[in-house]
């Protein structure tokens, strides 16, 4: 029975998967927008098996919202409503842009019910209703509903499947919208002038290269070729995505003049026009090489950043369904790794991660800001990355106590606050990795509470602490880190420096009872000291340094190493 009810849930993510990149698909291909609404509300029926589906837009001048594509429904009067903001679910969720369900809709109290709402909802017989924003940013473009007949608690999982579909459907409209401007565009260009027909044809050129799959880079090269230039692409942090030929420096100032003024900004060698989606910033285009842009040219160029900015929106679509897919495996690779190991090991595969090799595990821990954001910024150091237990998880590979270091150096960079990772590991497989994320999780709360914020470090890294919380002591290991220079040196010239400094702790830190338990003078016990402090450093007899010394001395007298 948990094998069966393994696949069956395994269908069932594959059937939401696929949907959700048939969505993309369709996005891609920039059909119609009436198409690709009806087809999301058609999954979305099927998907979450309810009795009918539909999808609200917002008209916001007149501040309501009109239902425009419904399946399963057989009331004339439901799929004429129209909804004020605030009025019954729909118009909550269009206002507030939270999605909101209801078992029993008439029964429940939270919603502003009215005589019309009411009278299409009972008319279509409906009683369970769940309501998802369709948004841009915090723009609200409608709601996706899905509702039935009957009584029904709507999942989490199905709030989760229903939000990712109504993104789509957002994505399609806004999409859409920017190829009608375009579209727009080049038809008052050609109604200019004769000269009009070149930024014409440049930008059927750079829609060809959409439709055809075309991408940044292949937007660079043709934009470049048109305008006799130089274009370079950036991202909204001013990452460098392509580039026509050598990379040319964005300069802040000009960038946000264009942001600000919403055309084409030139500077003194350049021109730079923003990429955006509404007031969003997506990136920015840099044009070198032509000291002046006539009309023409520079509308072609701000059109690039409108084509540039329909592909970065497709890009994130795709980068958040392969995230969700990531995602899902991380968590069932940490929370049920025994429960079917060669189905996650496949996974894996798919995915190009294989699983079966050894992986440092990493968990990093920042106080305030996005986990979203500190994951997509991980995942420059990691094959798998993704958030797990309020905390962001990596799985990478080499050795996990300098992997640890360097990812909390960079990250704290990155995100401007301390970061801080601890990290456990190698480990091969869905069990010792999910045992390695366990001690990755001790590791970095023993970071915290020994103060070492912003830190990163495996539990060897954490000294004698680290071999009292750690799965895999080595004590051999510990004793060497911690007394090898003193061991080696007395190996080498015969000397008794571990035995001085067995009897200078016994005789607690006091020279004078060493000396007699040693029967020396005073001087060579303090000359022996002076030695201990070069080899270990000055700060050995500092209270942390001191203890993992003593316990290091101890170990060695049982005869850990040899």
């Amino acid at each position: 029975m948990r094998i069966r009810e393994t696949l069956a849930e395994h269908r069932r993510r594959e059937a939401q998967l696929t949907a959700l990149f048939a969505t993309a698909s369709e996005l891609a291909a920039l059909s119609d927008p009436d198409t690709v609404l009806r087809s999301i509300v058609r999954r979305a029926r099927a998907l979450l098996g309810v009795d009918v589906s539909y999808l609200s837009l917002n008209n916001e001048a007149e501040g309501k919202t009109y239902i425009r594509v419904s399946d399963g429904s057989v009331s004339a009067e439901f799929q004429q409503i129209v909804l004020g903001m605030g009025e019954g679910l729909g118009g909550l969720v269009a206002q507030t842009a939270r999605p909101y369900a209801t078992s029993d809709y008439f029964n429940d109290d939270r919603f502003n019910h009215t005589r019309h709402i009411d009278s299409g909802v009972q008319d279509e017989g409906l009683t369970a209703i769940l309501g998802v924003p369709l948004a841009i940013g915090p723009k609200v473009l409608g709601v996706l509903f899905a509702s039935d007949r009957a009584a029904r608690e709507f999942s989490a999982d199905e709030v989760a499947l229903l939000s990712s579909l109504a993104d789509h459907a957002a994505i399609a409209l806004d999409s859409a919208n920017l190829l009608d401007q375009t579209r727009r565009a080049v038809a008052e260009l050609n109604e200019a002038n004769a000269t009009m027909e070149r930024a014409e044809d440049a930008h059927d050129r750079l829609t060809d290269l959409v439709l055809r799959g075309g991408d940044l880079p292949d937007v660079a090269d043709a934009v470049a070729d048109v305008l006799h230039g130089n274009l370079t692409v950036y991202d909204a942090d001013g990452t460098l995505l392509a580039s026509s030929a050598a990379p040319v420096p964005l300069d802040p100032d000009a960038l946000a003049a264009a942001r600000s003024s919403g055309r084409a900004v030139s500077t003194k060698d350049n021109w730079v026009c923003a990429v955006q989606a509404g007031p969003e910033l997506l990136g920015s285009l840099v044009l070198a090489g032509r000291a002046g842009l006539s009309d023409p040219d520079r509308r072609l160029f701000e059109r690039a950043g409108v084509v540039t900015a329909l592909l970065l929106m497709l890009r994130r679509s795709v980068v958040r369904a392969e995230d969700e897919v990531r995602g899902e495996l991380l968590t069932d690779l940490l929370t049920a790794p025994g429960r079917n190991p060669r189905a996650l090991l496949a996974r894996g595969r798919r995915l190009g991660i294989d699983l079966s090799a050894p992986h440092a595990v990493l968990v990093a821990h920042a106080d305030g800001g996005s986990r979203r954001r500190l994951a997509s910024a991980a995942a420059r150091h990691a094959t798998l990355v993704g958030v797990h237990a309020e905390e962001v998880v990596l799985l990478a590979a080499g050795d996990p106590d300098e992997l640890a270091r360097r990812a909390a150096a960079d990250l704290g960079s990155v995100t401007g606050r301390p970061v801080t990772v601890g990290a456990a590991g190698p480990a091969s497989g869905p069990s010792a990795i999910a045992d390695a994320h366990a001690e990755a999780a001790r590791c970095v709360r023993a970071l915290l509470a020994l103060g070492r914020t912003g830190e990163g470090a495996a539990m060897t890294g954490l000294g004698f602490l680290g071999q009292l919380l750690g799965d895999r002591a080595d004590l051999d290991a510990f004793v060497r880190q911690t007394l090898g220079p003193v061991l080696d040196y007395d190996e080498r010239r015969g000397t008794e420096l571990v035995a001085t400094l067995r009897a200078y702790f016994a005789n607690g830190s006091q020279l004078a009872r060493t000396k007699d338990v040693l029967h020396v003078h005073v001087n060579t016990v303090v000359q022996r000291l002076e030695r201990v402090a070069s080899l270990l450093g000055e700060d050995w007899q500092a209270p942390d340094r001191s203890l993992e010394i003593q316990l290091a001395l101890r170990l060695h007298r049982l005869g850990a190493p040899r």
